[in-house]
């Protein structure tokens, strides 16, 4: 069984960065797909970006493409989101979920293993 707990988030200026991480416990990590999603209130669950089981492929939301990647370190059983030029639109509660496949897409149904959660919040 797979346990996923991320980490990293805070309350930072518009422009500013940070960077989560998703740290999994269990066995075969380097055999899930990962994947970033946020949720705002009031608003559905999206997806912000994922990555295949060696880092070799990745994928963005385009409200992030530019601005976020996504990497990860399998000796670690980590997964890194990398936020930069932050705007107030990204201010929700980031997930971190897997998928037991090589590459999973932007799709919240694909994913079975969910962390709990990390605020992000940008304000000035």
């Amino acid at each position: 069984q797979l346990q996923l707990v991320e980490s990293g988030g805070a309350s930072v200026q518009p422009g500013g960065s940070l960077r989560l991480s998703c740290v999994g416990s269990g066995p075969n990590f380097d055999w899930y797909a990962i994947g970033w999603f946020r949720q705002a209130p009031g608003r559905e669950r999206e997806a912000v970006s994922c990555i295949s089981t060696t880092g070799h492929m990745t994928e963005y939301a385009d409200s992030v493409d530019g601005r976020f990647t996504i990497s990860r370190d399998n000796a670690k059983n980590t997964v890194y989101l990398e936020m930069n030029g932050l705007k107030p639109e990204d201010t929700a509660t980031y997930y971190c979920a897997a998928d037991e496949t090589v590459m999973a897409g932007l799709y919240v149904e694909e994913y079975g293993y969910w962390g709990q959660g990390t605020q992000v919040t940008v304000s000035s």
